[in-house]
């Protein structure tokens, strides 16, 4: 039976399926517009693409924002973590009583049960005629009834506590407890060894203690690591800490997108200045919080100095760069302020939102405080700390002091710690009166006063230095000059390198006998005589 190609057998009509021919003709190799697509009106697209700039102005406005909580939350005062912080005491566990053991499990005794005696009734009565009365001996017989029932309910109760186990899980809690009591008494048994430890200045104590400071810091941005590594010196009592500054991506390099005339989608990017002041800020809030911790931990005073150098890991070539470095002693630690006053009030501001659907921060809107202006820069500064003019021209910084091998040589040592050598290494000659009148990263120049009868009597200017170059003879004739001016007795060159062979003959002349040379050998036998500790 013939139907028509319209007509299907049961009458209806067949209806060809949309894009039916496009894909016929699609096979055909011809070129087919979609039937269900039509060009699309430019205003719509516009729109489109305002949304979608809106949108990822958006995103790096959220980055924004988590900059300037990471900036509040680095600024947070840290928490000391000293040796009486860390002292646990033990609370005992109320043990959680079954069904069979809710009631008090204490043996009923006859003395919460017994009556009081009557009262005389004539002050010359004898006590035993009032234990006769008739009244007093009915409360008696019914208080012994009582407490004997009791105490049949009571063993009747143990009984059956010890079928169900409630005693013995009382008795696994009573255990437990002990173990818990035990273990605080041994961790602050333990701890007080440690303190005993620190105090003694005992490298590992001591760097036990700052490294658990360093990372009790770190509580307030766990979002950010900053690991930091504690080395002491005992030679100095010196701790020289190792920061791990957050990476250069951390913070925002657009200030947001906009749609141009032609209805395209560009980033908008951050003045470089702005992005670099941001990344200092951090930078700098990070160093001064590990300084605190450090500063904070050390109640019993055994560190002279911290030196801080912060590191940039993650760099094109591999090697790590120090971005900023702090060679602090004790005393500047005491009267710098660590941390800013208001850190909640302090952080990026909202940026204001451009003409082209992006966020502007020109000069006018001061977005970002000015580096050099940030209260925690200024801070490091008035460390003295030296710091990256440009972390992202990847500027590194000489490093105050180095933590490297467990015995130091002159060269790992910072200006302050060369310095405090020094003045220790002098003192125990006999010079007191010690004034330092310049001091550098190469080394200084001192005056002071030996007491007559000492090693070093009358008054001397010292000049010391390190380094691997050795000590000319224009050198000692500055020393000579200085000592006449300051009209002392003696001049003393001290280096840790070696002297030229002409300064040598020069100080065998007569105008330049008063001066003394002691050389690189000579300070590290002076050092592991009279300090106890040796020098490399």
């Amino acid at each position: 039976m013939q139907y028509s190609p319209e007509d299907r057998p049961d009458g209806t009509a067949t209806v060809l399926q949309p894009g039916f021919l496009a894909s016929v003709f699609r096979d055909l190799g011809a070129d087919v517009l979609d039937e269900r697509e039509s060009p699309e009106e430019p205003a719509a697209a516009h729109g489109r693409a305002a949304a979608l700039t809106h949108h990822r102005t958006l995103t790096v406005r959220a980055e924004h924002e988590r900059l300037a909580d990471l900036l509040r939350r680095a600024a947070l005062p840290v928490s000391a973590m000293d040796f009486e912080s860390q002292l646990r005491s033990y609370e005992p566990r109320p043990y959680q009583a079954g069904e069979l053991d809710q009631a008090d499990d204490t043996e009923p005794r006859w003395e919460d049960y017994a009556p009081s005696e009557p009262p005389a009734a004539d002050p010359d009565e004898a006590p035993s005629r009032r234990l006769l009365d008739s009244g007093y001996q009915r409360e008696l017989a019914q208080a012994r009834l009582r407490h004997q029932r009791d105490l049949r309910e009571w063993r009747t109760r143990r009984a059956e506590a010890a079928d169900t186990g409630a005693l013995a899980a009382r008795a696994a809690h009573e255990q437990a407890e002990q173990a818990r009591a035990r273990a605080v008494r041994e961790y602050n048994e333990t701890l007080e060894e440690c303190r005993r430890a620190y105090r003694l200045a005992e490298p590992a104590a001591v760097e036990s203690l700052l490294e658990r400071a360093l990372a009790a810091a770190e509580g307030a941005t766990q979002d950010l690591p900053a690991p930091c590594r504690a080395v002491f010196r005992p030679l100095t009592r010196t701790a020289v800490l190792d920061l791990d500054l957050p990476p250069l991506d951390r913070v925002p390099s657009l200030s947001g997108y906009r749609l141009t005339p032609a209805g395209e989608i560009e980033p908008v990017s951050r003045p470089s200045a702005d992005r670099a002041a941001d990344y200092l800020r951090l930078a700098a809030r990070l160093a001064l919080r590990a300084l605190q911790a450090a500063d904070a931990v050390d109640t019993d005073e055994i560190l002279a100095g911290v030196v801080l150098n912060g590191w940039l890991r993650e760099t094109p070539s591999g090697e790590p760069l120090c971005l900023l470095s702090v060679d602090a002693d004790r005393d500047a630690l005491a009267r710098t302020r660590l941390l800013p006053p208001h850190p909640a009030a302090e952080g990026p501001g909202a940026p204001e939102e451009s003409a082209g659907h992006g966020y502007g921060s020109g000069p006018g809107d001061g977005v970002y405080a000015d580096a050099e202006q940030d209260e925690a820069l200024v801070r490091l500064r008035d460390l003295a700390a030296a710091v990256t003019p440009d972390p992202y021209a990847l500027a590194a910084v000489e490093p105050s002091g180095i933590a490297g091998s467990a015995v130091p040589s002159a060269a790992e040592l910072s200006p302050n710690e060369f310095a405090y050598v020094v003045r220790e290494l002098l003192t125990w000659g006999g010079l007191a009166g010690w004034s330092v009148r310049l001091r550098g990263a190469g080394g200084l120049v001192a005056t002071g006063e030996g007491e007559p009868g000492s090693a070093l009597p009358g008054r001397w200017v010292v000049w010391a230095s390190r380094g691997a170059e050795p000590v000319t003879e224009e050198e000692l004739r500055t020393l000579a000059e200085a000592v006449r001016e300051e009209g002392a007795d003696r001049g003393l060159r001290l280096t840790s390198g070696r002297f030229s062979e002409a300064a040598l003959d020069l100080v065998g002349s007569a105008p330049y006998q008063q001066i003394h040379l002691v050389d690189g050998d000579g300070v590290r036998e002076l050092a592991q005589t009279h300090l106890g500790l040796p020098l490399a």
